[in-house]
């Protein structure tokens, strides 16, 4: 059939194409189905959604992921990705082989898969799981499937946390360390996709983190480190993909992110990677036993690629540190580097740069880095070399001006402060598309409160952003307190 094509943009990320239902109805054609268009240089294939509204008969309204194609094409039905039976055969609770898996993420890479077909595969994993030998397919493949860096240096370091932890913002200090004890550390760090701030997001409060591989390989060559935003040089794109399908639901299967680290560790060149594994009430981790395989299968799987993985298992029932949200993160990672900040943000920062510092072999004391300085002028220097101002102070990184304190209902001792609904505090504040959104904790785990004390102060950069966050924790209990008396039985 020869239909004459039109532009137009929906927002999808997919190649769709819209028909008229009558159209459809003439190739035997219903939703997600595929077609091949034919042009006078290229054949393309699309997604078809139906609308008698959008389009008339005889058009083809042609989304921005197809690129811009112009006058009368040939639409003929074509065949669904061999990956969807693939899917379907995950489904089944079938094992996949390497093959199927690299067409599966071959596909997912092309956006030849719909949104219902890649939100199937996320089910299919977080469904019936992965064996040892699928999760080390599926690293493999991840990797290849986009860029991949590489370094003169022999050793690599690297440092990964799998999340779940507000604050928690160790890693620029990590790399701050270890850079500065003479140890290659390029790090590309993720952007938050449902917390309030990721790495990329808090170093960006102080310079630009969308740096090229070229860039980086500048900035490395300068610092011995960097911290970059990994989008931006497209290592194992496909893990943003499925990250993308894996958030409304909240799943995280666990064969899956281990493939998701590992592939971009290995993309990024990485030898040796410590991965801080929290686990606790509240996080995405939450038993011990869970930790400790989660810990078996990276050390498995990271041998298998020819790295070194060295797991550390962490507390992480409540917040490290005392910002979240990327102003105010930032700020907690400059008072460490400057000699002060958060107790329990500097004992792990520390306490990670030494295990990762012993794992590649370096002669070198974290804590004697930090307390010296030579930290804080690595930090600089990396800002510095990837754009930004080197002698920002503490001082100078103001959260939102917009601001509300959470006190204490009654008097007693404070025994959570639950991530979750914190994080989702500093997101309805803003965070972290607003920078300087976010909240401020006042207390820990515990500390003795009296009725009236603040416990966390909510900061945004809009007076409405303001108003959602304070409304929504009113009956939020983000941070728990107990009567004296009452924490004593439950201890005994």
């Amino acid at each position: 059939m020869q239909l004459t094509t039109v532009d137009i943009d929906i927002g999808t990320r997919a190649p769709t194409v819209l028909m008229h239902g009558d159209d459809a109805a003439t190739l035997g054609l219903h939703p997600l189905d595929r077609v091949q268009i034919e042009t006078e240089s290229e054949t393309v294939v699309g997604i078809v959604e139906l609308s008698n509204e959008l389009v008339d008969t005889g058009e083809l309204a042609v989304t921005r992921r197809l690129g811009h194609i112009d006058g009368t094409v040939e639409v003929t039905p074509a065949p669904r990705p061999s990956s969807v039976e693939f899917i379907r055969k995950k489904l089944d609770d079938d094992e996949l082989e390497y093959d199927e898996l690299d067409r599966i993420v071959r596909d997912i890479r092309d956006d030849r898969l719909s949104d219902v077909e890649l939100g199937a595969y996320v089910c299919a994993m977080y469904i019936n799981g992965t064996s040892l030998s699928e999760t080390m397919h599926l690293s493999e493949s991840m990797a290849d499937a986009g860029e991949k860096l590489s370094w003169e240096a022999d050793i690599v370091a690297d440092k990964h946390c799998v999340g779940g932890v507000s604050g928690n913002r160790t890693t620029p200090i990590i790399v701050s360390i270890v850079a500065a004890a003479g140890v290659t550390i390029p790090k590309t760090s993720s952007r938050a996709v449902t917390s309030a701030a990721g790495t990329a997001d808090t170093m960006e409060v102080f310079c630009p983190v969308d740096l090229s591989a070229k860039e980086i390989r500048t900035v490395v060559a300068e610092t011995n480190g960097c911290i970059a935003w990994g989008g931006a040089v497209n290592l194992s794109p496909v893990d943003d993909k499925i990250i993308r399908a894996e958030t409304p639901l909240s799943l995280d299967p666990h064969g899956q992110l281990v493939a998701s680290v590992l592939s971009k560790k290995q993309s990024a060149g990485s030898t040796h990677v410590l991965v801080d594994i929290p686990y606790g009430e509240g996080a995405k981790v939450g038993s011990l036993d869970e930790a400790r395989e989660l810990a078996h299968d990276f050390g498995r799987v990271g041998d298998h690629l020819g790295m070194t993985i060295d797991c550390t298992i962490t507390g992480g029932s409540a917040p490290i540190g005392r910002g979240v949200g990327p102003v105010l993160e930032a700020r907690d990672v400059l008072s460490v580097l400057t000699g002060s900040g958060p107790g329990d943000l500097r004992r792990k920062s520390v306490r990670l740069a030494q295990i990762l510092l012993d794992c590649v072999g370096a002669d070198a004391d974290a804590s004697e880095i930090l307390e010296s300085g030579r930290a804080l002028d690595r930090f600089s220097a990396i800002v510095a070399a990837q754009g930004g101002d080197p002698d920002v102070l503490p001082s100078e990184l103001v959260p939102g001006r917009y601001e509300q304190t959470v006190t204490a209902g009654r008097d007693g001792v404070v025994t959570h402060i639950n991530n979750r609904l914190v994080n989702d505090v500093a997101r309805r504040a803003g965070a972290p598309r607003a920078p300087g959104s976010g909240l401020e904790l006042h207390h820990s785990v515990g500390d003795a409160v009296a009725q009236g004390d603040p416990l966390y102060t909510i900061h945004a950069e809009a007076s409405e952003r303001l108003s959602e966050a304070a409304t929504y924790a009113e009956d939020a209990e983000a941070v728990r307190i107990r009567p004296p008396d009452e924490t004593l039985v439950e201890q005994l």
